[in-house]
């Protein structure tokens, strides 16, 4: 049977699981019985919740006599060391591309790692049903976009097709009739080559993602480039700095739709799961053959946000979860190493802190969103961009940063990004919209969403992905509001929340419990104010007509994990707890903690 590996890569949003969902509905990978849902590829809670791609996935389907292996790529550049890797076990790609936004900066990082690759691209223009469609436009920016990445000419010359995957539909051109996806199935027997598939060489694979198993241990996902693999097989697993160790394949797995098969034996071209090698790593060659040559080593772009995590320590620690100790933190965050490539775990020495070291602030806080949700409690720092320094110049991350908002609010954002050091790299208005292109230093975008959504009250969209280090761009201002910390540990009260609503924005609702040093709100003022949450209205024998206000609270949206991240400050930290997410200042005294645990 002939085999053929493809992977799909899109914006976020743009329409990508979706389209896996139609592919898996009508390549027969459900029998008639299965229940069928939604956003199939999405099995993590986080995926589901979000509405976004975390971790690479790979399913297979059938079409006539072919086997047509699909990974499901993320889609936020937060997650690119999985796109990286898994880019290397396909031989084609899918971009599926939104007929009203057109190429995004996620869209631009994960077809540029694949162009490098030397993959050819079929272009998918989904989304063709929208009433502000530009389908050909979009067609275009698209051929633009490839050109600007140096693709060669052979992977200029893309075939493209439309499509409305939430309807299952795809047409060859704008004009067809067309009830289902093959078209799409077509293209891809078409354009997509048969994987090669060597049977006499010795059995050689590279794992490009890592999976666990309670029961089989760390699991090995990649594509067999030569030879057979089965269960039994006695293995070299071969490093890239010359080390060499024996190991013993246990199992066998190949994806079949949804499911993960055992199976006796695994063919080159195949993308297989296998179990049995405790301590194997991405990018190492198993194979049979002890004389083998190496793979080509994986590159993974380094991380570019650190933050601290430590020990819960607040007057609180210990009340609302049960994984509260150093130990417990340090299992998980070694646990979580292992298959989460992009991340860095560093231990700080004579002290109860671990540095961790991700791909950007959404990748850092899925694993704490993970972790609280796990019952963990655990305090967090505010993050960190990671500088480098290359022929004694400092170096910083840069970010791609595109954002669509209404006309009216073009000057504000403009004045925003250049006290954040943003360089504007085209600006387009189209129908009271303006697309503003920038450059904006990591440094810069850190806390900026929160103040953009205000600014722009809530209809600004904003995505952006790392692109390059650059020289250092000069300090940044600092946060214009200050904090409102409370100055009395108790239970906040509706009377004294009252009063403090007038002096900025609150973070907390009547019957929150607080100590001192918690952070309860915003000020208006750029200096930090210390307040009493717990005030109660004094009482008296005495009562006048009219003396009375009534108490109008504004209501409070509870802050997310990422909100809370984006708002600290350098001397403050997150307390995530299971049920709670509190800001805090760093230093409490000794004093402080023994009255609140009272």
């Amino acid at each position: 049977m002939s085999i053929r590996n493809i992977a799909i890569i899109a914006h976020v949003d743009h329409g990508k699981t979706t389209l896996v969902d139609a592919l898996l509905k009508q390549g027969g990978a459900f029998k008639d019985y299965e229940e069928v849902g939604e956003l199939m590829m999405d099995s993590n809670v986080q995926e589901k919740e979000r509405g976004i791609t975390i971790y690479a996935k790979n399913t297979s389907i059938h079409y006539r006599d072919c086997k047509i292996n699909i990974v499901d790529t993320p889609g936020h550049a937060d997650f690119g060391s999985e796109v990286e890797r898994i880019l290397r076990t396909v031989d084609s790609v899918l971009l599926v591309v939104d007929a009203q936004e057109g190429p995004m900066p996620q869209t631009k990082f994960v077809l540029k790692k694949s162009l490098e690759l030397g993959l050819k691209p079929i272009v998918i223009i989904n989304k063709i049903d929208k009433p502000a469609a530009r389908p050909m436009e979009v067609v275009d920016e698209v051929f633009d976009l490839i050109v600007a990445l140096n693709a060669n000419e052979q992977q200029l010359d893309f075939p493209y097709l439309f499509a409305v995957a939430r309807e299952g539909i795809a047409k060859r051109t704008i004009e067809d009739r067309s009830e289902d996806l093959t078209p799409l199935f077509d293209l891809i027997m078409e354009h997509v080559p048969e994987a090669e598939q060597n049977l006499t060489a010795p059995f050689r694979m590279q794992p490009s993602s890592l999976a666990y198993d309670n029961y089989l241990g760390r699991l090995a996902v990649g594509r067999v480039y030569e030879g057979i693999a089965r269960p039994g097989d006695s293995v070299f697993i071969k490093t890239q700095d010359g080390e060499v160790r024996k190991a013993k394949v246990a199992k066998v797995m190949v994806a079949d739709g949804l499911k993960r098969s055992e199976v006796s034996e695994a063919h080159a071209g195949d993308i297989v799961t296998i179990a049995g090698i405790a301590d194997i790593n991405v990018g190492e060659t198993i194979t049979t053959d002890a004389d083998a040559d190496l793979l080509p080593a994986i590159q993974i772009d380094p991380p570019t946000i650190s933050m601290n995590f430590l020990v819960n320590n607040s007057p609180f620690a210990g009340k609302e979860g049960k994984l509260v100790t150093t130990r417990h933190i340090k299992a998980r965050l070694e646990k979580e190493k292992e298959t989460n490539v992009g991340l860095k775990v560093e231990e700080i020495p004579n002290s109860d802190t671990y540095k961790v070291s991700g791909r950007g602030e959404l990748h850092l806080s899925v694993l704490i969103e993970g972790m609280r949700r796990e019952g963990f409690e655990l305090q967090v720092s505010q993050p960190e961009v990671i500088m480098k320094e290359e022929n004694g110049v400092q170096m910083e991350p840069i970010e791609q940063a595109i954002i669509d908002v209404p006309e009216e609010f073009t000057g504000t954002v403009i004045d925003m990004l250049a006290r954040r050091k943003g360089e504007i790299s085209d600006m387009k208005t189209h129908e009271h919209h303006t697309r503003l292109e920038y450059k904006v230093p990591t440094r810069g975008l850190l806390g900026f969403r929160g103040d953009f959504i205000i600014e722009t009250r809530g209809e600004g969209i904003l995505t952006h992905s790392f692109i390059a280090y650059e020289p250092f761009k000069g300090d940044l201002q600092h946060k214009s509001h200050g904090s409102m910390i409370s100055m009395e540990n108790g239970v906040a009260v509706a009377f004294a929340l009252w009063g403090l609503q007038e002096r900025g924005r609150l973070f907390i609702v009547p019957q929150t419990k607080v100590y001192v040093g918690m952070i309860v709100g915003e000020s208006n003022k750029a200096d930090e104010m210390t307040v009493n949450p717990t005030k109660e209205k004094k009482l008296s024998n005495m009562r006048a007509s009219g003396t009375d206000e009534a108490i109008n609270l504004v209501p409070v949206q509870p802050m997310t994990l990422e909100q809370a991240l984006e708002y600290i400050a350098e001397d403050e930290l997150v307390e995530v707890t299971p049920v709670s997410i509190r800001l805090r200042k760093k230093l409490l005294t000794d004093n402080d903690r023994r009255r609140a645990r009272r």
